[in-house]
Order: structure tokens, then sequence, then C-alpha cells
């Protein structure tokens, strides 16, 4: 075990790969020649690098056609990514506004950032979820959402678990349960995705809903 943990800390710790990981966070499959651009490199040293992280099964890759995509080979590994800047130190300035990917942004299929944190405290100010776990409350409120709780808990992944937010040091919700909330607001318009980067933009439907179901000002 300690062996293999010096061997997955090696890999993440080259430059290179920790770009690779960290751009993967987006949540979509990327091709070696997107990555190599995001890391700056020649095709062939991320070819190198890809073959590596695929070996450690930290990644996986699928072919379409001509192409091929890399992705995380599991969403633990994501967590795990995500988990890893925490341990940065933060930022201490007299104005430290919100860029956009700490103010809103995903956590590989979920949301984050400061509004992920205060959309979690108005659900469990609201008691929708309490000890982070979904009250009866709250299994009311999510089917008026439209999602189907008992299915969520099908899945073969955590329904719904804390997950500490790397640039607000506190909590957000993840999980099938915050990825179906992530889904419903992008298919509704509330939200919308940002070219290259994790960042998310709220739409005005989206801040009428968000102060509606949330009782949020954003």
């Amino acid at each position: 075990m300690e062996s293999r943990f010096k061997e997955i800390a090696a890999l993440i710790g080259d430059p290179t790969r920790a770009t690779i990981m960290w751009v993967l966070l987006d949540g979509k499959a990327f091709t070696a020649t997107e990555l190599a651009i995001a890391a700056d490199t020649s095709p062939q040293n991320i070819s190198m690098h890809l073959n590596k992280l695929v070996q450690a099964e930290l990644l996986c890759v699928e072919s379409q056609g001509r192409h091929k995509y890399y992705k995380f080979s599991s969403k633990d590994i994501a967590y795990a990514i995500e988990g890893l800047a925490n341990i940065i130190p933060p930022v201490t300035t007299k104005k430290n506004p919100d860029s956009p990917v700490t103010y809103c942004r995903t956590c590989y299929d979920h949301l984050a950032g400061k509004v992920g944190v205060m959309i979690t405290d108005s659900l469990i100010q609201q008691k929708i979820i309490v000890d982070f776990e979904v009250s009866k409350k709250g299994e009311k409120w999510f089917a008026e959402q439209g999602l189907d709780i008992n299915e969520l808990k099908q899945q073969r992944r955590s329904f719904l678990r804390s997950c500490l937010d790397w640039s607000e040091r506190r909590p957000h919700i993840a999980g099938s349960l915050a990825t179906a909330l992530l889904d419903k607001m992008l298919e509704e318009d509330w939200v919308r995705r940002t070219k290259n980067s994790r960042a998310i933009v709220i739409t005005s439907k989206g801040q009428k809903n968000l102060y509606h179901h949330f009782k949020l000002t954003v």
C-alpha cells in the first residue's frame, strides 16, 4: 500500500501531469491534442504522460472514430484531485474579490465555489438536508424539483456527501443528488458553462430561481 501511494503521489506531482488532472476536473473528456495545448507541451510529451496515467488506472481512454478521449477512470479520483486543492494556503489580502472560478464553478460533476456553498447552507437552513442526509421535508422538496431520490440512491456512487470547497474552505454538497441538481440547473438554463473554464455563469432566470428556491441574491 505504501509503495503504491508513493507511486501515485509521484505521478500526480509531475507539473505536466498535475495540469492534465486539473484540466480534467472540468468533467469532460479531452483529446491528447487539447491536453497538450492546456499543458503547453508537445504531442509526443503529452502522449508519454497520458500513457503513464492510464497505466496507473488514474485515467481511462475511449476511442470515437479517429479520436481518443481521456477522462478520469472514476469519480473518486476527481474528488481526490479537488480535495488536494484544500491544502493550498488561502490567499489573505485586503482586497480579494471573487474570481469567476471561486464564485461559481463545477467541481467535476457538481456545483462548487461561493454559490455552491451558499446553496448548501440554504438547504441546511431550510432543513431540506440534515447532517448531510435528505430529510422527509427534503424528499418532498426534491420531488417538487423533478428529482427522483430513490432512483438517485440506486446509482453505484455516493448519494449525498459533504465536499470541502477549496476556495471557500467550507462544505458544499456532492454525490449523485448534487449532480442531478446541477444537471437540472443547466437544462433549465439557470446556469451556463463557460468555454475553456470551470466557471459557471448564472443567468437572469437562474437569479430569479435561486432567490425563489434558496433565498439567494446572486
